[in-house]
């Protein structure tokens, strides 16, 4: 075979297809660490779960503790102080009179794992805060169980078996006040008077906070539908009793805040918590005790019931009894079970 061209003419390489440019390195972004959680917001974190709203909007939204800034600015205090956190949840009053809502006038086993789940609640803490936390339950059916219907010894009753089953359940971190811890032996109604004389609102200026404030006419509407359902002896028309009730809520928000302002007075410092629904920010920490079907339900106005799988839930003992059997412990009416 000839070649037409000389063998030293003949290229010393291939050709080399072009070459690709290169892509420049783009630098990596450094990442930056993510300031760590003062101990005062991981404590509210431990509480935020437990919040309990009726804003819908903000129910399966978790909450950042900066939104709440009045409680983890006393919080903060009192981890600053190297001083247990102090709560105050006003509440735990007294039985509802209803027979189809509880099981009688005294506590059961709806307020025994509130009790405990609070309790709990305040271990959690000091597992953050080593000083801890205590809870100082500010029992308020004195206050106003004239409106409510529940006699003044069967309030004292339910008070005195929260202490004992505080005492019998080891439950440290709690405490109980009530109105004989402010002023002893004076006749309830004398109590009550002092109270609101001293620190209730006008009824007028309640009355415009009701037609303007969307969450104290909320707050008006739960109230008047607990009195409803409560008056389970009413003799009257059920207009009548709508009246009557609308009426008596206003008292019962009055002092309702009377009290307020005596515990705020008596615990300056402290950690407000409701078990009334509150909306994020407020200056009270609305929360849940339990798992109820709505945000108003209360171990004071319902039964509780064990589920096959071993949780609980409160609900009125109407419904609980056609759901479950009756459980007693230590004599006398306890919860139900499916």
């Amino acid at each position: 075979m000839l070649l037409t061209t000389a063998p030293d003419t003949l290229p010393k390489t291939f050709p080399q297809p072009p070459k690709t440019p290169k892509t420049p390195k783009i630098p990596t972004t450094r990442k930056i660490p993510k300031t760590p959680k003062t101990p005062g917001a991981e404590i509210l974190d431990l509480l935020l779960p437990h919040h309990r709203t009726t804003d819908r909007a903000r129910a399966s939204i978790r909450a950042s503790a900066q939104e709440f800034p009045h409680q983890l600015h006393r919080i903060s205090d009192f981890v600053r102080e190297g001083a247990p956190v102090v709560f105050t949840l006003p509440g735990f009053p007294c039985k509802s009179p209803n027979p189809a809502k509880t099981l009688g006038h005294l506590p059961d086993m709806g307020e025994r794992l509130s009790l405990t789940f609070l309790d709990t609640l305040c271990a959690q803490i000091e597992r953050i805060h080593p000083p801890g936390a205590r809870v100082v339950i500010c029992s308020d059916g004195h206050v106003f169980g004239d409106l409510i219907g529940v006699p003044d010894h069967d309030i004292d009753a339910y008070s005195d078996e929260l202490r004992a089953l505080i005492q019998q359940s080891d439950l440290h971190r709690l405490s109980v006040f009530d109105l004989r811890d402010v002023l002893g032996d004076l006749p309830h109604d004398a109590k009550r008077a002092h109270v609101h004389d001293r620190y209730a609102p006008t009824l007028e200026a309640l009355r415009t906070e009701v037609r303007t404030d969307a969450a104290t006419l909320a707050l008006y509407r739960g109230i008047t539908r607990f009195l409803v359902e409560d008056a389970a002896d009413f003799a009257g028309t059920r207009s009548a009793l709508q009246r009557v009730c609308r009426r008596r809520a206003y008292g019962v928000i009055q002092r309702s805040r009377a009290w307020g302002d005596l515990i705020a007075d008596h615990h300056p410092h402290a950690v407000r918590l409701s078990i009334h629904p509150q909306p994020v920010g407020a200056a009270k920490f609305g929360i849940r005790l339990l798992d109820a079907p709505d945000a108003w339900t209360t171990p004071w106005h319902s039964a509780a019931l064990r589920e096959t799988d071993s949780s609980w839930s409160l609900m009125p003992r109407a419904r609980a009894q056609r759901l479950g059997r009756l459980v007693h412990r230590d004599g006398r009416p306890s919860h139900f079970e499916r």
